[in-house]
């Protein structure tokens, strides 16, 4: 445990943004999860594709993947979506 106030202010800031980039993370994750669901059982449609596109940008924006592997993600989406 840190003993310099500076320190300690750091361990629980970077304990708040561990907990954000998890939460994201999963929620870009279950979205993207619920897309390959739907395409395994032949009902995936734009819908979904713009929800898990709009989870992974969000998720990119905030830093938690990087731009390349959201534009990646998307892509892979895409031709999934453009094969079903």
């Amino acid at each position: 445990m840190p003993n310099i106030k500076s320190a300690i202010k750091r361990v629980s800031v970077t304990e708040h943004k561990t907990i954000r980039n998890r939460m994201v993370k999963s929620q870009t994750k279950t979205a993207i999860h619920k897309f390959d669901a739907a395409v395994k059982n032949n009902t995936a449609n734009d819908e979904l594709l713009r929800k898990a596109s709009s989870a992974v940008d969000k998720a990119a924006s905030k830093g938690v993947i990087s731009k390349n592997a959201a534009n990646r993600e998307k892509a892979r989406m895409a031709s999934e979506l453009a094969r079903a």
